[in-house]
């Protein structure tokens, strides 16, 4: 009866057409960048530069954890340990700490702890349960006993990693000074020299069953059995690279290495090698290693040599290798300098190193330089123009354009471009080109080229960030540091802070609303709005806006104005609707970086958020009443949400009475999809439901009384 009314009402909210907008946030990253791996039991936790992963080590399944569907407050994992009570630890890059004991979240940080930085690189539990972190930036290393911290900052500064030896001593490996040993009094400090430890810079420790201790460091590996040191590098041993990130010991006493040309076997005598060329290894860039209990070894590689897809978790059986995607989508990288949507409602993102890729709802496809007529992977700029051709500015490749099928480049050689560097791109009404550069400006009518630059035009600087185009056909100009040029085709009007209201000459970002007000995005100047005549200049101090740097301004359907923002200590999105400011930002949404270098709208005003180094952010303002209906006391979970393959539902049963026979997933029009249980067993008061074959959308699942929404992607 309950969920028969819960329909009535749902029809006559949707036959009535009213509906009141909720906001929902979806993150895509890649994930294939691995920073750490922890077993538990039949999972292995993974942290990568792109989120947490939790991994069924048989299955292969998957879930994902950021800071939109979790309590982790960076998506940034660095490092991971697990308590004796199964409490799970992630030390994050600019999050502090958080600890997951299976449905609860807590986060550590500066504000709220002892932690003394929010960039935590090292985790280690002693044999009293007494957690250390070792901190980033200058703050040292943290010991938290469940209650008291201690926070002890010299000599260290940037640590990087911990062992706890058999005697309880702990062994801090840092940048820059060292290896420090404590034993609980006194500090031994360990530098590079001949023929001791071979470099300062320790990134991992591992201490085999005889005591001895073993470094990774930037100039190859020590051993250190108390007294006296052994050094391997790449002219003594089989060590591919004197570059070691990672190092674990099997219980055959085999030492493995993790290296920047892939890993290394070292069984005491002799040397074995793995790496792309002989090996199921995926990339040579190995920043983790971790061994179960069932001797397998499982590696945790980055993209930095390779291209992303290529990279993520790799197991080896000791026969067989067998790699693992740890990407929550398609995105090639996390650094997202300009998004564009097509007439079709693609998605395109430009990346820094990883080429372009195309995302249509559901699907991902990436274009690079080995795949595609794509020049380079280094991309700054994307417009689409009348016909639907992508046009990519690359840094030092020219301009490549796509017809979906065909690739064209234009550089310094083959056309009339002024220079190699492309950084913006605009098309007018009549399907001109505008290219800027570092040269000027170049225009393209698909024939002839038109160079603009400051010594044939009155372009007051020839480094071009941004570029807009009015309803009257004006182009505006925006410069490194020579403010904005307007050219409306015979004459120029400049712009600057001496001559206008402009509060900074370096304008990296404009974009013209409705009324034909242009609204141009400073560095460190804030925003400055002109409507012809007067100059209104929005900056942190006079407004909400978060930042004074404003790398990209978007303008939706409402005339609502979208700013991001980015700075080392503030940062994040602006929303201005002339009167009143809404800032979101890492810590109070689901924004997966304060450092926002792009903002697109597509057709349904989503908007879509690309960042420095968190990937993409979008957040949805969802207008369906069907939303509203959900219930607001609730007894169950849903995770993964958003979800590709499977959600998990945890169940409080004693509040269900007995109603957990009865799941029903619906969509937003009540429409009722059926339901498949997944074979795969899970602790008692769970469920596994398979939504694989589910169209992506918004979904209700109703277990007894409780309804709870999740995305499928």
């Amino acid at each position: 009866m309950k969920w028969c009314f819960f329909l009535v009402v749902l029809a006559c909210i949707l036959a009535s057409g009213i509906a009141n907008a909720e906001e929902e946030w979806v993150q895509y990253t890649n994930g294939n960048e691995v920073n750490a791996i922890a077993e538990e039991g039949e999972y292995l936790w993974i942290g990568t530069e792109g989120g947490l992963v939790k991994m069924n080590k048989n299955t292969g399944e998957k879930v994902f954890y950021n800071n939109t569907n979790s309590g982790l407050p960076d998506n940034w994992v660095c490092s991971i340990a697990i308590d004796s009570g199964g409490n799970k630890w992630f030390g994050t890059y600019s999050g502090g700490v958080a600890k997951f004991d299976g449905e609860n979240w807590t986060v550590y940080n500066r504000a709220n702890s002892g932690l003394p930085s929010n960039s935590v690189g090292a985790i280690a539990i002693d044999s009293e349960g007494n957690k250390w972190f070792g901190t980033k930036y200058g703050s040292g290393v943290a010991k938290f006993d469940g209650e008291n911290w201690t926070v002890y900052n010299s000599p260290y500064y940037l640590v990087l990693s911990i062992a706890i030896d058999s005697e309880g001593n702990k062994w801090f490996g840092t940048n820059g000074a060292g290896v420090s040993k404590f034993d609980g009094e006194n500090w031994t400090v360990y530098k590079a020299s001949y023929p001791g430890l071979p470099s300062n810079s320790v990134g991992a420790i591992a201490i085999d069953s005889e005591g001895n201790k073993w470094f990774g460091t930037s100039e190859g590996v020590g051993k250190f059995d108390g007294k006296n040191w052994t050094v391997y590098i790449t002219s003594n041993s089989g060590l591919p690279s004197n570059s070691v990130g990672a190092i674990a010991i099997d219980s055959e006493g085999n030492k493995w290495f993790g290296t920047s040309e892939g890993v290394a076997k070292f069984d005491g005598i002799n040397w074995t090698v793995y790496n792309t060329s002989n090996s199921g290894l995926p990339s040579n860039s190995v920043g983790a290693i971790a061994i179960d209990s069932e001797g397998n070894k499982w590696f945790g590689t980055s993209s930095y040599t390779v291209v992303s897809d290529s990279a993520g978790v790799s197991k080896f059986d000791g026969e067989n290798w067998t790699v693992y995607n740890t990407s929550n989508s398609g995105l090639p990288d996390n650094l997202v300098l300009s998004i564009a949507i097509d007439s079709e409602d693609n998605k395109w993102f430009s990346t820094i190193g990883e080429g372009v890729a195309k995302f249509d709802g559901v699907n991902w496809t990436v274009y690079n330089t080995s795949n595609s007529g794509l020049p380079y992977n280094r991309i700054w700029a994307i417009a689409i123009d009348s016909e639907d051709n992508k046009w990519f500015g690359t840094d030092s490749r020219g301009v490549a354009k796509f017809d979906g099928e065909n690739w064209t480049v234009y550089n310094r050689f083959n056309s009339g471009l002024p220079d190699y560097g492309v950084w913006s791109i605009a098309i007018d009404s009549e399907d001109n080109k505008w290219f800027g550069t570092d040269s000027g400006v170049a225009k393209f009518d698909g024939v002839n080229w038109t160079v603009y630059n400051r010594d044939n035009s009155g372009l007051p600087d020839n480094n071009v960030n941004s570029i807009a185009i009015d309803s009257e056909g004006n182009k505006w100009f925006g410069t490194y540091n020579g403010g904005v040029a307007k050219f409306d085709g015979i004459n120029w009007t400049v712009y600057k802070t001496y001559n206008s209201g402009l509060p900074a000459n370096d304008v990296r970002s404009i974009a013209i609303d409705s009324e034909g007000n242009k609204w141009f995005g400073t560095y460190n100047g804030g925003v400055a709005k002109f409507d012809g005549i007067n100059w209104t200049v929005y900056n942190r101090a006079n407004s909400g806006l978060p930042a004074n740097e404003v790398s990209s301004i978007a303008i939706d359907s409402g005339s609502n104005k979208w700013f991001g923002t980015y700075s080392d200590y503030s940062g994040g999105v602006g929303k201005f609707d002339g009167e009143n400011w809404t800032v979101f930002n890492r810590a109070n949404s689901g924004l997966p970086d304060n450092w926002v270098m792009s903002i697109a709208i597509d057709s349904e005003g989503n908007k879509w958020f690309g960042t420095y180094s968190r990937g993409v952010g979008v957040l949805q303002e969802i207008t369906s009443a069907a939303e509203k209906i959900v219930s607001k006391e609730n007894f169950i979970k849903v995770y993964p949400n958003p979800a590709r393959d499977y959600i998990e539902i945890a169940l409080e049963s004693h509040t269900l009475n007995g109603e957990v026979k009865s799941v029903k997933i619906y969509d937003v029009l009540g429409i009722e999809h059926p339901v498949s249980f997944a074979a795969t067993p899970l602790p008692e008061g769970n469920l596994r439901l398979d939504v694989s074959g589910l169209p992506s959308g918004v979904y209700f699942v109703r277990v007894g009384g409780q309804v709870l929404k999740f995305v499928k992607l």
